[in-house]
């Protein structure tokens, strides 16, 4: 996976004199939400990781069925971090980092990005961490994948062509995380936790059952 450009320039917008290929480049950018991430660094830590979450929870939160992420971590492409599958009857139990690596997986193989590619992606985007990821911008011509940490990057393989279709990893972070509050997640030793949402419904419930008997 291959990055150009430097890190000069920003998501501001287009200077006086710039070239109009160029600017529309980046006025493209923006309006695709490409430089998600790139431009806005994450204030927030994301999610601890040592919370897991089962195989049905992480096929719901990267939107893929169970067959294909048993198949991705059968043949190693994204593997549980937190705990895996060791024997009838354990369950695996995936990070948030590798539920957002499900999700990018799932984006790169709806646009027609070949699954060889999206390997080569995947090998270099386990070398990030979790909030590293969120400051990348992954770009393709439908034949290769780039891996863009500036908005000159992106805007550059936009103005050349070879940006055919993006995606802002700070985007998909902020999707997976806001899934992933309304989901239960699992301790490495078991104990289950319920996200605030869940317990602010049940309460609600109950007290309006205690309302109805009362």
């Amino acid at each position: 996976m291959a990055s150009t450009g430097d890190q000069a320039g920003g998501a501001q917008g287009a200077a006086a004199g710039e070239d109009p290929r160029r600017a529309q480049a980046r006025r493209s950018a923006g309006e695709q939400g490409l430089l998600v991430g790139i431009t806005e660094k994450a204030e927030e830590s994301p999610p601890s990781e040592t919370l897991g979450y089962r195989g049905p929870t992480a096929c719901a939160a990267a939107g893929i069925t169970y067959r294909q992420l048993d198949y991705w971590a059968r043949t190693g492409l994204v593997e549980p971090t937190i705990r895996p599958a060791s024997g009838s009857g354990s369950h695996r139990l995936y990070s948030f980092r590798d539920i957002l690596l499900l999700k990018v997986i799932k984006r790169l193989l709806d646009a027609g990005i070949s699954l060889q590619q999206i390997r080569t992606a995947v090998v270099h985007l386990r070398e990030r961490g979790t909030r590293d990821l969120a400051e990348i911008t992954l770009m393709s011509d439908g034949a290769s994948v780039y891996e863009c940490t500036s908005p000159d990057e992106v805007i550059d393989l936009l103005q050349g062509g070879q940006g055919v279709f993006g995606i802002a990893l700070g985007r998909v972070s902020r999707e997976v995380e806001g899934t992933l509050a309304k989901l239960p997640a699992e301790r490495p030793d078991g104990v289950q936790t319920t996200p605030p949402t869940v317990r602010d419904e049940l309460a609600l419930r109950r007290r309006a059952r205690a309302r109805l008997t009362g």
